[in-house]
């Protein structure tokens, strides 16, 4: 991209001359290659920008295949982040390091078709129910960010979809919004340990092209920038925290919140309502971050969260940190586990109601919740 980093996913050339054609160019190439109706947007056309790829240029997964945990460990690192699905009894695991190279994976979960998506320029990992309008969806990438963000397509309609808000904004579902699935990013330490019956998508994703570059990180010292690329991101700044300072982002009942990793850190743990929803968020400080070093499991530490309800059999419990990496409620004693299972106490063995959330960069989060309110402990 901006960089011989950035060079495998993209071409400033091509941005010039989409720059250069101007927004008319735009229409009439759109037009060319896709069924999509332009007609209906609910964005203006001119905010979406070519990330260089053509249509599908970035191969999602269609035909995922998966392994066992001790299978993948011979691949994963401790600290390595991983995107977390359960439904239905089942848990499945998508590591970044494969994810990065595709950004969507078009699976089914507890017997629940679902996507699960991952842009590393805004480094949102976000997983949506595939059922929608009495269909079956399923997702490929347009080549187009908009505010440095994935601009998806659903392969029925061409409709093309934002993934940091599952909204459509181009096409026959214009103005129509996706459902989200709590998918979580957790170090691997604790998927292996935690979730030991997880099935883990394979390096064997049908794309031999790309085998030997999983684990590699093809945006290397990204996130150490103090900004997104100017040429794909072209929104207003702001200030309220740093553009790279990841937050726990959270939309529920049309309130937004964003908590920052940064004052995280020093309390691991915040209870909070969001709209009329009470959540609790857990913090672990460890998980690494795939967009630092050249091998994404040996990025720096930069933590990761997960959400849940602290509403359970219609009592609201509290809590505390307990341990490294445990928590306790305090109405029961019982301690919990980052998966949010009861590991010890009266509890042990219940599991908490995931909500689903991001670990945005402030960016990316701002410019499309720009009435968020920022948690400071």
């Amino acid at each position: 991209m901006a960089s011989r980093t950035f060079s495998r996913r993209s071409s400033i050339c091509a941005l010039a001359v989409l720059l250069a054609l101007g927004l008319g160019a735009f229409r009439a190439r759109a037009q060319e290659k896709w069924k999509t109706d332009f007609s209906k947007a609910v964005v203006p056309l001119d905010e979406i920008a070519s990330g260089g790829p053509p249509k599908d240029g970035i191969p999602a997964v269609d035909e995922p295949r998966f392994i066992s945990v001790d299978e993948a460990n011979r691949f994963l690192g401790k600290n390595e982040p991983v995107a977390v699905v359960r439904l239905n009894g089942q848990t499945k695991a998508y590591p970044l390091q494969i994810l990065i190279w595709h950004e969507i994976v078009n699976d089914e979960v507890g017997g629940r078709p679902v996507t699960v998506t991952y842009c590393p320029l805004c480094n949102t990992t976000l997983a949506f129910d595939r059922r929608f309008d009495g269909q079956v969806l399923d997702f490929g990438t347009t080549g187009r960010l908009r505010y440095s963000d994935l601009v998806m397509y659903d392969r029925q309609t061409e409709t093309w979809w934002q993934q940091a808000t599952g909204e459509g904004i181009v096409g026959r579902y214009a103005g129509e919004q996706l459902t989200f699935i709590p998918s979580p990013v957790m170090r691997w330490k604790d998927v292996k340990e935690q979730l030991p019956d997880a099935r883990v998508l394979s390096r064997d994703t049908g794309y031999p092209q790309y085998w030997n570059r999983y684990g590699k990180n093809p945006y290397q010292g990204y996130d150490r920038r103090k900004g997104p690329m100017a040429w794909t991101f072209r929104g207003k700044p702001n200030h309220q925290l740093p553009p790279m300072e990841r937050v726990v982002s959270l939309y529920l009942d049309g309130t937004a919140w964003a908590l920052p990793f940064s004052a995280l850190k020093e309390v691991r743990l915040a209870q909070l309502t969001v709209g009329k929803t009470p959540v609790v968020v857990f913090f672990t400080p460890e998980t690494a971050s795939s967009v630092d070093r050249a091998k994404v499991g040996q990025g720096r530490s930069v933590g990761s969260s997960a959400v849940y309800s602290p509403v359970l059999d219609g009592r609201t419990l509290t809590f505390e940190v307990a341990g490294e990496g445990t928590f306790r409620d305090r109405e029961t004693g019982s301690t919990w586990n980052f998966a949010g299972v009861g590991i010890d106490g009266p509890l042990a063995g219940t599991q908490l109601t995931e909500i689903p959330h991001g670990n945005h960069f402030w960016f990316a989060w701002a410019v499309f919740r720009p009435d968020t309110r920022i948690w400071k402990g």
